[in-house]
């Protein structure tokens, strides 16, 4: 097949056996994705900040939808996640999922929402599970966040974990360097991802993590992992989509594959629209009404 070539569409046999793609009567769960880790499936996951686009990603396929707290970076104009509210994620995570029928639709825990205790966690998901209705959340942290996992899980949140890079800790970072260099840290890391899966967390996400040690994390583990800038032998792979879509201006992260230019894309729309309209040929006959 030449790059051309329209992917085909899934046949029925094979929309019951694999994760990716087709349409089902009901949404992709964690179980879905557990016995996807078993058969040895990868599966794939973009973020989602409203019901356009979670639509979109929605009919081509993607198992699973995020509505990261990236909408801070990449969509509400903020240059970190820090500044993102309990409020702005339970109006875009409700917006995706009106938008969907089938993916699983993750929301970020926002810095602030859970830290405090696993009370407050536990007040938070229930908010963004009740009033925007996702089917999951997600949180950052390993070993220091496992007791929240823990009671989210007992209660009935589906839990996917963030360890490696949690860009929540921008500021005691530093920035956005890699994470488990070192013997040290590539235990600490082995650690956190060890008691998230204990603590009941359905899948963790690795960010930022050298290849080899998020390898030896998915072998270990039972649940999937989902990496982001931790190479190719995680379970699954996600990307902010409008870095995959090349809607982000300037640099963007290594492990970003842009899939297109849409912001090119747009902006010559826009220029075309504006020439149009100076030149008095929009709206033409065919545009108006008589």
């Amino acid at each position: 097949m030449n790059a051309s070539s329209p992917t085909p569409a899934p046949t029925q046999a094979s929309t019951t056996a694999t994760l990716y793609g087709g349409v089902t009567n009901r949404r992709v769960t964690v179980r879905d994705l557990a016995a996807a880790k078993q058969r040895g499936e990868k599966w794939s996951m973009l973020t989602a900040y409203d019901a356009l686009t979670g639509g979109v990603f929605d009919e081509a396929g993607i198992p699973v939808l995020l509505v990261g707290d990236s909408a801070g970076n990449c969509h509400l104009g903020y240059e970190t996640t820090v500044p993102v509210t309990m409020d702005q994620m339970v109006m875009l995570s409700a917006a995706v999922v009106r938008g969907t029928r089938r993916a699983m639709i993750v929301a970020d825990m926002p810095f602030g929402s859970y830290q405090e205790s696993p009370a407050q966690a536990m007040h938070n998901a229930a908010r963004l599970m009740k009033e925007a209705g996702v089917g999951a959340v997600k949180l950052e942290g390993g070993e220091r966040s496992a007791r929240s996992i823990e009671l989210l899980v007992e209660a009935g949140v589906p839990v996917m974990a963030h360890i490696g890079l949690t860009p929540q800790s921008v500021h005691a970072f530093g920035g956005y360097p890699v994470q488990g260099r070192g013997d040290e840290a590539a235990h600490q890391l082995l650690r956190d991802a060890k008691a998230v899966q204990q603590a009941g967390a359905f899948s963790v996400v690795l960010e930022a993590v050298p290849a080899e040690l998020a390898k030896q994390v998915t072998e270990q583990l039972a649940i999937p992992t989902v990496g982001i800038g931790a190479g190719v032998d995680t379970d699954a792979q996600v990307l902010v989509w409008t870095d995959m879509a090349g809607m982000t201006a300037g640099r963007v992260p290594k492990f970003v594959k842009q899939y297109a230019n849409l912001r090119a894309v747009l902006g010559d729309a826009a220029r075309e629209f504006a020439a149009d309209v100076s030149a008095g040929s929009f709206p033409a006959p065919e545009h108006t009404f008589k």
